[in-house]
């Protein structure tokens, strides 16, 4: 059984973390191309965890009614 290091996170403290993380990126003290990679990383790992965060909406099959 594997343990979590940190339980209580939660997909969308992660993916605001990530946000965070990538904001922090912009303005880091590296190159431009750098600093662009690290944002879009980070942006990429925030849609990710928001997608999975989000339950997926399932149609509801529509039946007709039979007279």
């Amino acid at each position: 059984m594997r343990l979590k290091t940190f339980p209580n996170f939660s997909l969308a403290g992660r993916a605001a973390a990530h946000r965070a993380m990538a904001r922090a990126a912009l303005f880091s003290d590296s190159s431009l191309r750098t600093r662009y990679q690290r944002y879009q990383h980070h942006m990429q790992k925030a849609h990710d965890l928001d997608a999975k965060a989000v339950p997926s909406v399932q149609p509801i099959a529509v039946q007709k009614e039979r007279s």
